[in-house]
């Protein structure tokens, strides 16, 4: 299925921005989320076909979010990019362990996002 819908997930006004122009200028639509809790919330008002989730955030970090979208019944088969200043081995693995499909560190080479967004 071919991603219309992006959900970014990131408290960053700053990421926000350039995740939207990047994405938007590439044909996506956007919707985003300025904290883990409203990300959930919105994965499931939105039904997005991805997501691209910040991990350092206040509140529901974003593997808590990410685990939480994975696992509900309505949310879970809709594909989490982890996008994160964290690019220790281990911040990688447990984001996969909560059900990231894919694991980019910040800052966002805009070939490798886009690059990733079409292998999914």
């Amino acid at each position: 299925m071919p991603v219309k819908k992006i959900l970014v997930v990131d408290d960053s006004p700053t990421e926000r921005h350039f995740m939207v122009d990047l994405l938007t200028k590439n044909g996506f639509q956007v919707v985003t989320a300025e904290s883990g809790e409203e990300g959930v919330v919105k994965a499931k008002a939105e039904k997005p076909d991805l997501i691209i989730m910040d991990v350092v955030m206040p509140g529901l970090n974003g593997y808590q979010a990410t685990r939480t979208i994975t696992r509900d019944e309505d949310t879970k088969n809709i594909p989490v990019l982890m996008c994160t200043t964290k690019g220790q081995e281990t911040d990688k693995i447990w984001g996969l362990r909560q059900g990231a499909q894919d694991y980019l560190v910040k800052p966002v080479n805009p070939e490798e996002l886009l690059a990733k967004i079409a292998a999914l």
